[in-house]
């Protein structure tokens, strides 16, 4: 009876331990990997899984993509905030690693391309996303119609969306529940600005990549991202419920 008791015990300690990984009620799943924490390039792959919720398949062929200038460390979202080793901070030129929800897509454009069927907010002048982590805004998106009442921080917080490689954004929820002043901002897929030039936080790629992502995302299949150097990944693939690579 005492194995039996023992064996539940430890059966659960799993269950619990895979819950706190990728959610049960993710569908869609984007897994970004690079060589090691300093590496500026990695390659992506989506997944998608049954309402079983049991098995993993990839969906399309692998895209090349870029990290930030100096790397990864670990971000704050689902997974990551509690790892040992580096954590993301403000202008550090990492991407934050660990498991993280996908939220809206920020677009200047007055819809999403043809076959998109996701949550939009179309980007103008009116937009910021303070970076500043004395900002009492501090890494929320907020949009000020009404230029007499803009705040006079207003002008150095503006998102750019003049900018080609802004034209989709995609939002990686990382620092957002909570947010913590420091640990890192405005971070999402985006375009890349060249073949070979990292970004300064963002998971970038080719523009027709970028679409083919927009495209695929559901909001009922709760998408998530996880994105890592492989050893990390492999070290913890069982235990928060990762697709095998």
């Amino acid at each position: 009876m005492m194995r039996i008791a023992l064996l539940c015990l430890a059966f659960q300690g799993v269950t619990a331990a895979r819950a706190a990984g990728v959610p049960a009620e993710c569908r869609q799943l984007i897994v970004a990997t690079a060589p090691a924490w300093t590496s500026q390039t990695g390659t992506l792959q989506r997944y998608e899984r049954d309402s079983a919720g049991s098995v993993w398949r990839s969906v399309g062929t692998p895209m090349m993509v870029l990290f930030g200038r100096e790397g990864m460390a670990w971000g704050r979202g689902v997974e990551g905030q509690n790892e040992a080793g580096a954590k993301k901070a403000e202008r550090d030129r990492r991407v934050p690693a660990g498991v993280f929800a996908i939220g809206t897509i920020y677009t200047s454009d007055a819809a999403l391309p043809a076959g998109a069927d996701y949550p939009f907010h179309r980007v103008t002048d009116a937009d910021v996303w303070p970076d500043d982590p004395t900002n009492p805004s501090y890494n929320r998106h907020q949009v000020f119609p009404d230029a007499t009442a803009r705040p006079v921080w207003f002008q150095k917080q503006k998102m750019k969306p003049q900018d080609p490689v802004y034209r989709w954004l995609i939002e990686i929820r990382h620092n957002s529940e909570p947010i913590v002043p420091g640990a890192g901002s405005a971070i999402f897929f985006h375009t890349r600005r060249g073949e070979t030039k990292p970004s300064s936080g963002c998971t970038t790629m080719r523009r027709e990549d970028l679409v083919t992502i927009v495209r695929w995302l559901r909001a009922a299949a709760k998408p998530h991202y996880a994105v890592m150097p492989a050893t990390e990944y492999a070290a913890r693939q069982q235990v928060w419920g990762l697709p095998a690579r």
